[in-house]
């Protein structure tokens, strides 16, 4: 455990020791304009030397005009030695057409290390010239070739390469240091922009979520949008809602935990207390009364069933459904049955009507079945009871059954006040679909789970020009069904 703690603590560590976004984000801008920055200088330096060199064949083609003006004898050494030190030059030629003339010399002709003729020189020569001036090691001599002026052919000078190289040194350096401060301030401008559009919002969306994180459950850490238009704007309204909705979810699924708990106390005691009504409903039995004799198998019925569903729980609570156990009977005798349950004293003037063909055989779990039956004539019963039937229409519940392309179709029909329109996109869910004050949607959820178990499906059908609520259970005809219908024809 105190090894697992400390290598969480290191990578807490490691992670507030990286640099943030916003040192990310300069330090890259600086690279990308030192970058930029290069793809210009590399030109620009044989542009330079370029230059350079053509200033000295201008200056030598002056020192020429002189010493080819004045009589050879009548220009003292000194004067031609100063003339090629204002030039740099070592050696001047000057070629027309028709002669090839050395205008002055030092004492020792120079050995050239390199020849570069500026009249057709490609830009890489002049870059790779450029590069290996820089980058020689001691002073070598370079010939330099240019256009000459006046009908001559060309000139051409000889020259140390060191005073080039000194200067192409400080040209270099100064273009660095003039990057570095560009690249500051574009940069600096660059992390202000984005801090303002994109790492400000960041960070109040990154705040949220770890706050939230922290403490889902309290609703002051929903994050407030700001109402811009932008993507921020955007994502702050996306994760507002996010949040709200994972809120709630917690809530749900709070209030379900607690459920659970509670139905698991009430479980064991309710399944005691059915237990002793079962044995008290035994003596029924054996009662001289006839009508008790009569309703006390019913009883023992319905408290076997009620003992069952306790010992499972109640589906949303903590345990599942079973799988449907499949039995062929008559869809029939299961309605009248869930009717005699819920309603076994009559409805006074609402009429229940079991409208279900005789003959019509479905095969299912019967028990969850009339479960569903159950729940949908008390959400019938309860909807009639509580607003009465629609106007000219007499209360009633109708049961209705046929079998359609291979799948039994049931529907169940009130002539009550239908369902809201607020209800029905949550209408099977629980806790949800209740439409009537007090009601815990359960109801609908289980039958939905139960017919969906079955591979069927059940929904609530528009009301129409009859009004009420209707809804249809779809189960699929089995193999079974058709044996037996194919007996019954027999």
């Amino acid at each position: 455990m105190s090894d697992a703690r400390n290598d969480t603590k290191k990578e807490a560590t490691g992670r507030r020791t990286a640099p943030g976004l916003s040192t990310r984000v300069l330090l890259l801008t600086i690279a990308f304009v030192m970058i930029a920055e290069i793809a210009i200088y590399i030109p620009s330096i044989a542009n330079f030397r370029n230059n350079w060199l053509r200033d000295r064949l201008s200056a030598g083609y002056t020192a020429a005009l002189v010493l080819e003006a004045a009589p050879e004898d009548a220009i003292p050494d000194q004067l031609k030695s100063d003339l090629l030190a204002s030039v740099g030059a070592q050696s001047i030629v000057l070629k027309t057409q028709d002669t090839r003339t050395l205008l002055a010399v030092t004492d020792m002709p120079p050995t050239a290390s390199e020849r570069f003729d500026l009249r057709t020189a490609t830009p890489w020569q002049s870059i790779s010239g450029a590069f290996a001036t820089l980058l020689a090691d001691g002073n070598r001599t370079l010939v330099a070739i240019g256009d000459a002026p006046r009908g001559a052919e060309f000139i051409e000078i000889a020259l140390s390469d060191g005073p080039l190289r000194e200067a192409m040194r400080r040209y270099s350096f100064n273009i660095l240091v003039l990057s570095i401060i560009i690249s500051a301030i574009v940069a600096m401008l660059a992390v202000l922009a984005l801090h303002l559009l994109v790492l400000r919002p960041v960070r109040r969306l990154t705040s949220s979520l770890i706050a939230f994180r922290d403490n889902p459950e309290d609703p002051s850490r929903i994050i407030e949008p700001s109402g811009a238009r932008h993507e921020m704007g955007r994502a702050e309204d996306a994760l507002a809602q996010t949040q709200n909705a994972l809120l709630g979810e917690l809530r749900e699924k709070k209030r379900l935990a607690s459920l659970g708990l509670a139905v698991a106390k009430i479980n064991h005691d309710l399944r005691n207390m059915l237990s002793t009504a079962q044995l008290l409903s035994d003596r029924l039995t054996h009662s001289p009364d006839p009508l008790g004799r009569s309703v006390a198998p019913k009883l023992i019925r319905t408290l076997d069933r009620a003992i069952a569903f306790c010992q499972s729980t109640l589906t949303y609570g903590r345990a599942a459904e079973p799988a449907p156990r499949l039995a062929a009977f008559r869809l029939r005798d299961a309605i009248d049955e869930a009717i005699e349950i819920v309603a076994p004293a009559g409805t006074g003037t609402l009429s229940l009507v079991n409208d279900a063909p005789g003959d019509l055989i479905v095969v299912a779990d019967r028990e969850q079945m009339l479960r569903v039956l159950m729940n949908l004539l008390r959400n019938a019963l309860d909807a009639l009871g509580a607003a009465g039937a629609q106007p000219g229409q007499d209360p009633k519940v109708l049961f209705t059954a046929l079998r359609s392309e291979g799948r039994i179709v049931i529907e169940v029909h009130d002539t009550g006040p239908g369902v809201p329109e607020r209800a029905r996109k949550t209408l099977f869910q629980p806790f949800l679909g209740s439409s009537r004050q007090g009601g815990t949607g359960l109801g609908l959820a289980i039958a939905a789970e139960l017919v969906a178990g079955h591979g069927g499906d059940i929904r609530l059908l528009d009301a129409g020009q009859a009004g009420g609520a209707t809804f249809r259970i779809e189960l699929p005809e089995r193999p079974a069904q058709r044996r037996a219908i194919a007996a019954g024809e027999d």
